[in-house]
């Protein structure tokens, strides 16, 4: 039987499909949704939606609809456009409010940005200036929107950033892991080391008492043949006194008395001396600064990190253009020399005033630059590599052969040693910058930062960093090395860690920094000069066609470069070449 005022629940028809009377009867569209179907008295324009009486007085009272525009019986359509028929189709909501489990996400607030559910809506987001959309009216744009693609597009991007990071991630781990294998071999190469030096000491302990063991058993051996021969001795004076007193022979007994009472005294003598002998027991002590090491010792040793992060690469630096021409040679051949000259390092204490080391003939000259000759010459007892300017009169250089530096005073165009200082090494580069010396050694391949007073301060060394590093260059920011058989210029800073390498070289050799802070290095196999950046980003040839360009110097106030040449050739290697490089 029929309610009164209640329709029998019918199917919605689209409006090309009404034909009855009753088909043309409008309903109340939320109540369709969820039970009896009642007649239409409203339309609100904001909805899209035909509302009941209950539904119309709802929603005027409703924070979100209050506001919106409502048509009454006589006022609204009474055809359902099919834009309106989609809210008529059943709610497909799913996912749960995270907030409140047991209610449905079905709004979504655009000043928020936030998706909620009615009780997110009718607690927090009641504001007028809040602006809550029922989901299902907004859905259909997002279609193919805009917005879709470009989610869509962020997604993808995010997803290749994400496969190219682990990439990154997985080349970083990989150099990680295969810098720790060296730290293990030079963990091993170490304890070797160790192990090496404690067997030296223990044969010298072992050679000490080998030797206090053959003189106690050379004493013994002595004693046990004196005490032999006294007794010897002493029964066979004994047999013969007896054997006289008994066939009465009294002139010979006399005298075999008197051989005995000298023999008596003699042996008593030997006895006594014998028993003079200080013979020692024996104990170990360990050294106490060893015991006292090992006590102390918490670990063998300690890792170096150096930062394998991706980093933004820094911007390249363009290297300005130079005007370049020759200014001329300087002869440093002299009388004293024996030999063809080999200038293989080379330091300005002044503009006018250059310090050269002559490796064959064993010397250290004095070049005036304004004259363009030799003035002073000192004579070595060994070959020195190197040379770095300390102060405007003084200048060190490293003598590989006795692992010494040495330290030259420069005045009135004579040369005099001072003091040396004893290195760890066969000390071949030097650099001298804020009263550090840094040094480069070849085997084994280090760097090592030293005070003035020879205190090592940092050490720098591992295969994955250096294998011939020959020459160093300083400035207040970074340290500069150049390794030949790398064929790298390396960059460090004053705390030892790597932080550029520029690997454009074939044979690096000489180096030398502008005032501009870029680095000019000899390539002494491509036989041209290279000018690289300061950050090692970038460099370029500055002169090219030389004739294996070996020691380097730079003057900032003259704008000079200064270099020598290595052919074994005296027309080459007993002249500086002179560039002016503007």
């Amino acid at each position: 039987m029929a309610v009164p005022g209640k329709k029998v629940h019918k199917t919605f028809s689209s409006p090309s499909t009404m034909g009855s009377d009753e088909d043309h009867q409008v309903y109340c569209q939320p109540c369709d949704r969820d039970g009896p179907r009642l007649p239409a008295h409203g339309y609100c324009k904001d909805c899209r939606e035909h509302l009941c009486d209950t539904c119309v007085a709802a929603h005027k009272k409703h924070t979100l609809s209050r506001h919106h525009t409502l048509l009454d019986k006589n006022s609204m359509p009474e055809i359902i456009s099919s834009a309106s028929i989609h809210p008529c189709q059943l709610d497909n909501f799913t996912k749960p409010c995270p907030r409140h489990i047991k209610e449905m996400i079905k709004f979504y607030c655009q000043n928020h940005k936030a998706l909620l559910c009615s009780v997110c809506v009718t607690l927090e987001h009641t504001g007028t200036s809040c602006n809550v959309n029922y989901i299902p009216n907004i859905s259909d744009k997002v279609i193919n929107s805009k917005e879709l693609q470009d989610i869509l597009k962020a997604m993808n991007t995010i997803n290749e950033q994400c496969h190219k990071k682990s990439e990154d991630v997985m080349k970083i781990i990989a150099k990680s892991n295969s810098s720790l294998t060296y730290v293990l071999s030079d963990i091993k190469k170490f304890r070797k080391e160790i192990n090496q030096r404690l067997d030296e000491l223990e044969r010298h302990a072992e050679d000490a008492a080998n030797a206090i063991l053959q003189e106690n058993n050379k004493n013994l051996k002595t004693v046990q043949t004196t005490f032999n021969d006294v007794t010897k001795s002493l029964k066979t004076s004994s047999d013969a006194i007896e054997h006289l007193n008994t066939s009465k022979e009294a002139d010979k007994l006399y005298m075999e008395l008197k051989y005995a009472e000298r023999m008596i005294k003699d042996y008593e003598t030997r006895v006594h001396h014998l028993e003079a002998y200080d013979v020692k027991k024996y104990t170990f002590k360990p050294n106490k600064a060893i015991s006292t090491l090992l006590n102390n010792l918490r670990s063998v040793g300690t890792f170096t990190e150096n930062s394998l992060k991706q980093q933004s690469p820094p911007p390249a630096v363009d290297l300005k253009s130079r005007q370049t021409s020759q200014e001329g040679k300087i002869c440093v051949e002299t009388s004293k020399d024996k030999d063809i000259c080999r200038i293989i390092g080379m330091t300005l204490l002044t503009p006018d005033l250059l310090i050269i080391t002559d490796c064959n003939n064993d010397a250290v000259k004095m070049v005036d630059t304004c004259s363009q000759s030799v003035t002073a010459q000192l004579k070595l007892d060994t070959w020195p590599q190197d040379v770095s300017s300390v102060t405007r009169t003084e200048c060190s250089v490293t003598l590989p052969g006795k692992q010494n530096i040495l330290f030259i005073s420069v005045s009135s165009n004579k040369l005099k040693k001072k003091q040396t200082l004893k290195v760890d090494g066969d000390c071949y580069g030097i650099s001298c910058c804020q009263g550090k010396l840094v040094l480069s050694f070849y085997d084994p391949a280090k760097l090592q930062i030293l005070d003035t007073n020879g205190t090592v301060l940092t050490t720098v060394r591992g295969e994955n960093i250096f294998s011939r590093p020959g020459y160093v260059t300083t400035n207040t920011n970074s340290i500069y090395v150049s390794d030949w058989e790398m064929q790298t210029i390396t960059r460090l800073n004053w705390q030892g860690e790597v932080i550029g390498s520029y690997g454009g070289m074939t044979r690096p050799r000489g180096i030398t920094l502008s005032d501009d802070g870029t680095v000019f290095v000899c390539d002494r196999k491509r036989n041209d000069i290279e000018e690289i950046a300061g950050d090692c980003s970038t460099g370029k040839v500055v002169l090219r066609d030389l004739n294996e360009p070996f020691a380097v110097c730079r003057c900032a106030e003259t704008s000079k470069l200064y270099f020598s040449c290595h052919t074994w050739k005296d027309k080459h290697d007993n002249k500086l070449q002179v560039f002016k490089l503007s």
